[in-house]
């Protein structure tokens, strides 16, 4: 093998930095804590990316080397370092996670073709509930069709995407600081050491988990720590430049928010809408029209169309795979002729289905919007606690673990670090669990604060439920875990969910707690009609 080709084989540090990068943080990303925390959010990503983005990607590059052999996956840490059943249920939250990742995705496309068809947020004026979710639920089936048909290139597609979406974010930036050189005015005023400074209060506290949502990601790129010349030299440099250029981003970011949008007035819909709002305002700073607003628009449609795409698959596929058949029903590992788990696509939508229908009862669609970005909030930080689990236990015992990249050489001054960042994101997860963006104790603050647990509850303790099914498949004489009018009560269940989305999403608000009570004891009439133990199981040898 020559010298060139020897080289072709490892992964320079810009690289990896770049590759990690589009995965991490995006516009929408900065608009969201905008919101949260107007102009002070800027000292929270200047605190976060310190303390927090800098030890989480370089945890994640010991747990990469140290288990290159398993590909460097999140579950495979898991399984290494907690046993077979931690690494299921790991997988199970990691895919559980997404779930409303991908729902949120989907809605994001709804406004972006909404931006693009009416060239501004009218959309959410003249679409109900229902129609929202009708329309999120069409986007689903689309890109399920799509991707098993284009999937590699899908692939490629996002990567672009992505890179395109940070080109976009770059371009706002530059052009802002040119405006004010300009002459142009700053919307936030009056502008003080005081305005960057965030209230560490309550409502703060909420919106911790969302910052570490809108960061979170590095884990993607640990398979690749092996596949550089010196990882102990070169991963900490990418991971350098990676906390630069998101710290450029996300504080140059913010502060050109702050140029444009009044951080003491926000508009109430800045989540849904402001990041179409930002780029329309820019481009009539520089006498541009809508152009800026549509290029972004459609920036946006061609890179989150790839990639929720590729998630449909990708989330499913890395759950059949890597859990094994202890702990995952058979009908859910089942693939047809062309090698597609269709059962694990519906489960995929059933549950979409159910978490769109918690959120139909909500006022309007930028309220469901604004839950559903809450939502990620909980369970994606949640799920990051994994990683920082794993690397506590790979370096209590570092007699077992060996691995070329070491962060942090010190026993003790390594584990203080990982017990900080676990602490920190348990925190902020338990505390995301509170409504953000309606009155305390309000109402709605209540009826949110209950469609949490019940998502969290149905989301994660779904993963117990899997490997009992799973159980009961083996003991039946038939191979399946339920009976012909279980399978009915199920599918009643499921048809019900999208029926309520349908349908309840044209009332309002005070007339469906009348409903959600209703369904709920028809769901548990279905339970009982049909939750009986099947009289064709074989009798346990136990």
């Amino acid at each position: 093998m020559t010298e060139l080709e020897t080289k072709k084989r490892y992964i320079s540090w810009p690289v990896l930095a770049l590759m990690d990068f589009v995965t991490v943080v995006g516009f929408d990303d900065l608009t969201y804590n905008f919101q949260n925390q107007g102009m002070g959010v800027i000292t929270s990503w200047i605190i976060m990316i310190a303390v927090y983005v800098v030890p989480y990607s370089l945890m994640v590059g010991q747990l990469g080397s140290t288990f290159d052999d398993d590909g460097g996956g999140l579950t495979s840490w898991v399984r290494e370092t907690s046993g077979e059943f931690m690494g299921y249920f790991a997988a199970w939250t990691y895919w559980a996670a997404s779930i409303p990742y991908v729902v949120d995705t989907a809605n994001t496309i709804a406004v972006a073709i909404g931006w693009v068809y009416f060239g501004d947020a009218k959309l959410q004026t003249i679409m109900s509930n229902s129609k929202f979710a009708l329309f999120t639920l069409l986007i689903f089936v689309f890109f399920i069709i799509i991707q098993s048909r284009f999937e590699h290139s899908l692939e490629v597609l996002s990567t672009i995407g992505g890179v395109a979406m940070f080109g976009m974010t770059v371009l706002f930036v530059i052009m802002t600081v040119t405006a004010l050189m300009m002459g142009g005015h700053i919307a936030t005023k009056p502008l003080t050491m005081h305005t960057i400074v965030p209230t560490f209060n309550l409502h703060y506290l909420t919106t911790l988990g969302f910052l570490i949502f809108a960061i979170n990601g590095a884990e993607r790129i640990a398979p690749f720590v092996t596949k550089m010349r010196n990882p102990n030299k070169d991963f900490p440099k990418a991971m350098i430049m990676l906390s630069l250029m998101t710290g450029f981003l996300t504080i140059f970011g913010s502060f050109s928010l702050g140029v444009f949008f009044n951080a003491y007035h926000l508009p109430n819909d800045l989540k849904i809408n402001g990041s179409y709002y930002a780029f329309q305002a820019l481009g009539q700073r520089f006498h541009m029209g809508n152009t800026l607003m549509y290029l972004f628009a459609l920036t946006e449609i061609f890179y989150l169309a790839a990639l929720l795409a590729v998630l449909l698959n990708a989330m499913t596929r890395m759950l059949i795979s890597d859990t094994g058949n202890k702990y995952m029903p058979e009908f859910l590992r089942r693939t047809n002729s062309a090698g597609l788990p269709i059962n694990g696509y519906l489960l995929t939508v059933g549950l979409s289905a159910f978490i769109m229908f918690l959120g139909i009862l909500l006022p309007n669609m930028k309220d469901i919007f604004n839950w559903l970005l809450n939502l990620n909030g909980i369970i994606s930080p949640g799920v990051t606690c994994w990683i920082f689990w794993s690397f506590i236990k790979v370096r209590m015992r570092d007699d077992i673990y060996h691995s070329g990249y070491v962060y942090i050489k010190n026993k003790a001054m390594s584990l203080a670090v990982g017990w900080w960042c676990l602490g920190i994101t348990g925190i902020a997860t338990l505390a995301a669990i509170g409504p953000q963006d309606v009155p305390f104790a309000s109402p709605m603050w209540w009826y949110e604060l209950t469609i949490n647990f019940i998502a969290i509850i149905v989301l994660i303790g779904l993963g117990f439920v899997l490997p009992y099914i799973t159980k009961r498949e083996r003991r039946s004489q038939t191979g399946s875990a339920f009976t012909r009018f279980q399978m009915i009560g199920i599918w009643t269940a499921v048809l019900a969910t999208l029926l309520g989305d349908l349908y309840l999403g044209d009332a309002n608000f005070n007339r469906n707690i009348g409903y959600i009570a209703l369904l709920t004891a028809a769901g548990v009439a279905i339970v009982i009609a049909f939750g009986r133990r099947e009289y064709n199981l074989k009798e346990s040898l136990d």
